[in-house]
């Protein structure tokens, strides 16, 4: 616990300069968020920051790694990459790609509909209108012919067994 404790400091430190970082336990890992924005991921000790197809390139040319995980046997590759080394080691290096991860982060909600945009409108409930009562003629009732009762079939009784002496 530590450990982890530990890592989540040094993320607070890292990108405290680019606003107000939060740190949450999500999934295994952590969520972190600056002013808000859901900008990386931490799992197994390391930082993934949020990117796109302008920063991913980027990270690529520095060595960086998605953040894969495995599901239903699968492995699914996000757009969350890991900082490079360098970044790792002061928050001014770190600035240049957390604040990346910002606007890829931005960019990617900005390009969402807004919730509930696409939906279809919501129809008002009616009720089913209701049919018209007929007349239909009443049929005599006729009785089913009765069956012979006939007696339920004996259970054959359970053999008394001897007691054991103790």
């Amino acid at each position: 616990m530590a450990r982890v404790d530990g890592f989540i400091e040094q993320m607070h430190e890292l990108l405290a300069p680019l606003g107000e970082v939060e740190v949450r336990r999500m999934f295994g890992g952590l969520g972190v968020y600056v002013d808000d924005v859901f900008i990386a991921v931490a799992s197994d000790g390391r930082l993934y920051l949020k990117t796109d197809a302008e920063s991913q390139p980027l990270f690529d040319a520095e060595g960086s790694e998605p953040f894969a995980f495995g599901k239903k046997g699968e492995v699914v590759t996000t757009s969350y990459w890991s900082a490079p080394d360098s970044a790792m080691e002061s928050a001014e290096r770190m600035a240049r790609w957390a604040q990346m991860a910002i606007v890829a982060a931005k960019r990617k909600a900005a390009a969402k509909p807004a919730k509930g945009a696409n939906a279809a409108p919501k129809k008002k409930a009616t009720a089913a209108p209701k049919k018209k009562a007929t007349a239909t003629p009443k049929k005599k009732a006729t009785a089913a012919p009765k069956k012979k009762a006939t007696a339920a079939p004996k259970k054959k009784a359970l053999a008394k067994r001897p007691k054991r002496a103790l």
